[in-house]
């Protein structure tokens, strides 16, 4: 490997390189993960005494920066406002890259066309100059027929945002497990029960209509190379359907069996992190934890917490470090595999430099100490030494023990 000029060196931790636990220094050339460097200034190093050094958390389904604009039904706050302050929390709870689940929907409010347009235009102004590497996650929903041209737009954007299928409509005419959600939905956007079902009437009267709009989208996602995803899928006839349209996953499967197919035919699952880490969903829907104690999902995501994909991979360790390091990729190297970013996930030398140090003397409640992100440290709760966090020389980063 030709030789690099070291930055930082992180040194006394406990590293998780390959799948195992090492004490060897981390070093750290530019944006990068490096091996051995020579030749320059002395590089800065940051001693991660009792702590462990984890790749950084890759989240390819987050939507909870909704509450930062909606944070109570019909109280908006700014956009900008809601992603700068989305962002802190992010790298705050180890998540180094995110893809923001932006749901483009028929509905009018916080899902409208409209409201996806501002976000849209607010991030791409915004990104440049976020902590986090903040992408987007177009969810369509497919009965928003109006709105596909434009979805198909911004698959064109860089970098390429994820796309996913959402059907939330035929669940709620047919009074499946969406239906119960009625009255929260039509708050949300902002009008009447009886008003959001006579919208809800107009847009099932479109139907016919709904698979020629999918099956164009999933195309231009194809030609365009983006990243396809089904979201809520019931059944393993349904997982075909989408498969065969280009789904490479199968995102929050309604059924065990639907899972199972996936899984069989080499395919990722996408659970939520929540869900782990409260004990079972907060809809009927799989359980999390069995599911991967039993093989059937492979990726964790923040869904509507952030904190939670820091809390389950250390939940389902059950304080046991070894364990710890088999259930990280569920939040590192698998969703970054699922989003297709090749250069993150793991700690390895070409490797992204997207890291967290994690004070785990309490493994129940593991506390991010530093965040990393492509080099930069862009979150401390303590000084880090060498450093100059926000312009200001700090003092040595204190041992987790003490």
């Amino acid at each position: 490997m030709t030789s690099q000029t070291i930055t930082w060196q992180i040194e006394n931790g406990r590293a998780l390189v390959d799948g195992r636990w090492s004490e060897a220094p981390l070093p750290v050339a530019g944006a990068h993960l490096a091996g051995e460097g020579t030749g320059g200034a002395a590089p800065r190093r940051i001693d991660a005494s009792g702590l462990l050094v984890l790749p950084g958390i890759v989240d390819v389904h987050g939507d909870a920066f909704e509450r930062h604009i909606m944070p109570r039904p019909g109280v908006r706050f700014d956009t900008a406002l809601a992603l700068r302050d989305t962002d802190r929390q992010l790298v705050a709870n180890g998540i180094t890259t995110a893809f923001h689940g932006v749901t483009v929907s028929w509905e009018p409010g916080l899902r409208s066309a409209a409201a996806a347009r501002a976000f849209v235009a607010t991030l791409l102004d915004l990104r440049d100059g976020l902590a986090c590497d903040t992408r987007l996650h177009l969810r369509w929903e497919t009965f928003a027929l109006d709105e596909a041209n434009e979805v198909a737009n911004w698959l064109k954007l860089t970098p390429a945002p994820i796309l996913a299928l959402n059907d939330h409509t035929t669940g709620s005419v047919l009074k499946g497990t969406i239906a119960r959600k009625i009255g929260q939905m039509a708050e949300r956007a902002g009008i009447s029960r009886d008003d959001y079902m006579a919208l809800l009437d107009r847009v099932w009267s479109r139907r016919e209509d709904v698979p020629a709009a999918i099956a164009a989208l999933a195309q231009a996602a194809r030609d365009n190379g983006n990243v396809l995803l089904a979201h809520d899928e019931c059944s393993p006839q349904e997982r075909e359907t989408f498969r065969a349209l280009g789904a490479v996953a199968s995102e929050f499967p309604m059924t065990q069996e639907t899972a199972e197919a996936a899984r069989a035919a080499g395919e990722d699952v996408i659970l939520g992190a929540p869900n782990v880490v409260r004990g079972g969903s907060h809809n009927g829907a799989l359980d999390a934890t069995q599911a991967v104690r039993e093989g059937r999902c492979t990726v964790l995501t923040s869904d509507y917490h952030y904190p939670s994909p820091l809390y389950a991979a250390f939940k389902l360790a059950g304080g046991d470090t070894e364990a710890l390091a088999a259930h990280w990729p569920l939040v590192s190297r698998n969703p970054a595999r699922v989003a297709r970013l090749a250069d993150r996930g793991t700690l390895a030398p070409g490797q992204r430099a997207d890291l967290l140090l994690v004070d785990a003397s309490d493994m129940a409640h593991p506390e991010v100490v530093a965040t990393m992100v492509a080099g930069r440290i862009v979150y401390a709760r303590r000084a880090l030494e060498g450093s100059a966090l926000e312009g200001r020389a700090v003092p040595a980063l204190a041992s987790a023990a003490e």
